[in-house]
């Protein structure tokens, strides 16, 4: 099992406290969602565990190494980061792109037949085998997201991270997205931790729940408590409730608090 970390981070931009002494813990074979609301520090806290933010104080480490110390290769091979709302400007086929995702592992001779295996498993899982040959400048929003997560599911490392991840995507492909991303805590023992906004979706694949406000944690554990209505008042100044129900656990906002 592995385990990513932060201990005592803090992260200020000029006189805003972003992060205030933050410290968590993560480990492989579980799906984590980071939520809050805009402003909360989430992507802040994702950049910083992925090792791409040096915080103002304190550190990360990843089975007790720290994040910021290992090579850049050797980071990459073990966590794969899927950056919110990324351009892409680059006029290139969407095999090529999701080939990136293999940087790590290549030789300087390029993309192995293994490298090409995994690039062909990752466009598969995230069903965008039919764009293959499309130019990426010319995908919606949605398709790309999901080439993204292709690009990052062909590294095959060992912690996902994913900042928004379902943004643009339609109902159906968001659910498969959360399958995949369950599959790959529960089948194949990888870690992921994805920031999102939709609470019921976090209900419906995370087995732990983290809740930023103002830069601090302010509950984390099962989805049940995480999100309770008291939580989620304090996190999001709305009134909600639970509901449990066979095809999976619905959050739902039912007003403003006061």
């Amino acid at each position: 099992m592995s385990e990513l970390s932060a201990w005592h981070l803090s992260v200020k931009l000029e006189d805003r406290l972003i992060l205030n002494d933050i410290s968590a813990v993560f480990r492989t074979g579980q799906v984590t969602a980071v939520i809050g609301a805009n402003g909360a520090g989430k992507s802040t806290f994702l950049s910083c565990l992925a090792g791409l933010r040096k915080p103002s104080k304190g550190k990360t480490l990843l089975d007790g190494e720290p994040v910021l110390t290992m090579q850049a290769r050797e980071r990459a091979k073990k966590i794969g980061f899927i950056q919110q709302s990324p351009e892409i400007a680059w006029a290139i086929d969407v095999t090529t792109l999701v080939g990136l995702g293999r940087t790590p592992h290549a030789s300087t001779m390029g993309l192995s037949p293994e490298d090409k295996e995994a690039v062909f498993r990752a466009m598969t899982t995230a069903e965008v085998t039919d764009l293959a040959n499309r130019d990426v400048t010319t995908l919606s929003g949605g398709e790309r997201a999901r080439v993204l997560l292709a690009r990052a599911l062909a590294g095959e490392p060992n912690w996902l991270l994913a900042d928004e991840p379902f943004a643009g995507l339609d109902p159906r492909h968001q659910l498969d997205a959360a399958d995949i991303f369950r599959k790959m805590a529960s089948e194949h023992g990888q870690g992921v931790i994805v920031t999102l906004h939709d609470l019921s979706l976090a209900a419906r694949m995370a087995d732990r729940v983290v809740v930023l406000s103002k830069g601090q944690i302010i509950a984390e554990g099962a989805p049940e408590a995480s999100l309770s209505r008291k939580v989620l008042k304090q996190a999001y100044h709305v009134e909600t409730r639970f509901i449990a129900g066979e095809a999976g656990a619905l959050v739902e906002v039912v007003g403003r608090s006061e």
